[in-house]
């Protein structure tokens, strides 16, 4: 490691030294550990120093084209001529992660509306090759609806609503009930977590925010129902961060039922975090004709409430 990126973060520090990798594409190396800083993994957040040995399988983040699945089980909640909004069950995967993935959400679009294939890695709508036309992800374990854009013009104009918070999302999720307000926003900023790449951090002391320069972020909820021990929690964000709901309520002390990996409690009849991306709101504007689309509560959530009444 040079003398000029001594103390810099780990991913502007790869950014810097393979300048052909998008930051998006550095990003995704880390996450999958293909990263190694003196032979060990670093969260993209930690600290290089001067004379350490950086390492990077590039061959793993290539930015290959996600390839489609024709017949592949896809929900359509809406089609229209801009935009098609789409029903991910628990437990897809919205893009592939690594080169030749099969099975996820992306790989059944491109089954079902050639014009979002890429003609090649360099030529898509959207972000990138491998999520062509998602506005937005889920992880992999929340369910719900996802906004994908049929065109580059319908893509540029909800990618700036969601950036400017003009997209409504809205989620539902259940998490303890008691203790919990009827309704609340939780302001905590969130940056990735200094142990655990799989998570996030929420920065509840000042000091947090001070040592690690955390982004903005806005959760407002409102209970709808309480069933025994749960409640059922309507939340909405502006453009959320990754994992923004399940870390902000966990910092609250009310970690997502199933959500093991943020401290919630295990549900073995759920196999998953409870969480639902369950409206999608758009106005209209830029060409794209307004929309308002709702999915109704799974089944597993709906019966887990149910169990407790």
């Amino acid at each position: 490691m040079p003398e000029s990126l001594h103390g810099a973060r780990l991913d502007k520090a790869v950014a810097e030294l393979v300048p052909e990798l998008s930051r998006a594409r550095v990003r995704r190396a880390i996450e999958l550990g293909v990263v190694r800083v003196n032979g060990r993994r670093l969260p993209k957040g930690g600290v290089v120093s001067r004379g350490d040995v950086v390492r990077i399988d590039v061959a793993s983040v290539a930015d290959t084209p996600a390839a489609p699945t024709p017949d592949a089980t896809l929900h359509v909640l809406l089609e229209t001529p801009q935009v098609v909004v789409v029903d991910k069950p628990p437990g897809q995967p919205t893009a592939p992660i690594r080169p030749a993935e099969k099975g996820t959400l992306v790989n059944a679009l491109l089954g079902r509306y050639p014009e979002l294939v890429p003609k090649d890695a360099d030529s898509f709508i959207g972000h990138s090759s491998r999520e062509p036309g998602v506005i937005h992800r889920l992880d992999t374990e929340t369910s719900g609806a996802v906004v994908v854009a049929r065109t580059a013009e319908a893509f540029e104009t909800l990618k700036a609503a969601l950036k400017e918070g003009r997209l409504d999302k809205r989620y539902l999720l259940v998490c303890s009930s008691e203790g919990l307000p009827d309704e609340g926003t939780i302001e905590y900023p969130l940056t990735n977590h200094p142990k655990d790449q799989r998570r996030v951090y929420a920065c509840v002391h000042p000091r947090d925010v001070m040592r690690y320069e955390p982004r903005p972020a806005a959760t407002r909820y409102r209970v709808l129902r309480r069933a025994g021990a749960w409640a059922l929690v309507e939340a909405r964000v502006g453009k959320a961060l990754r994992h923004q709901i399940r870390a902000h309520f966990a910092a609250i002390g009310h970690p997502l039922a199933g959500d093991e990996l943020y401290g919630g409690p295990v549900i073995r009849a759920l196999g998953r975090h409870a969480l639902h991306a369950a409206r999608v709101t758009w106005s209209g504007g830029g060409g794209v004709e307004a929309f308002d689309v709702e999915v109704q509560l799974p089944k597993d959530m709906a019966t887990l409430l149910e169990s407790h009444e």
